[in-house]
């Protein structure tokens, strides 16, 4: 965000003051020297626990306050990334794990472009 130094946040920081709606479980601590957990919620957010960094697309830093945080995956939040509980109120659907299997990786030749 322009005009922000490396750890600021913004309007973020006073949005977060309001605890995101974390599940019951999302105090749980985490796993020592593991770095973050990601686990993605059945019809909720992205449970980050751990050690983790969260910058935007510029590469500022965007410090959320805390050790555990809750990212929204509906899209429907007023204090993005972050999760405010609207996945319940706009009755957002997605499955904890994948429905699918991960698509094949591209690899790449030395010395060739991605196709």
């Amino acid at each position: 965000m322009p005009g922000l130094r490396a750890g600021q946040c913004g309007d973020v920081s006073r949005s977060l003051s309001a605890e995101p709606d974390l599940p019951e479980d999302a105090d749980e601590p985490p796993v020592q020297g593991a770095g973050a957990t990601i686990t993605p919620y059945r019809d909720g957010p992205l449970i980050v626990r751990g050690d983790f960094r969260l910058v935007d697309q510029d590469g500022a830093e965007i410090d959320p306050g805390r050790n555990t945080i809750a990212l929204c995956r509906c899209g429907k939040s007023g204090i993005k990334p972050f999760c405010d509980g609207t996945h319940k109120r706009s009755g957002f659907s997605a499955p904890s794990a994948s429905s699918r299997p991960r698509p094949a990786q591209i690899i790449r030749e030395a010395g060739r472009p991605e196709a």
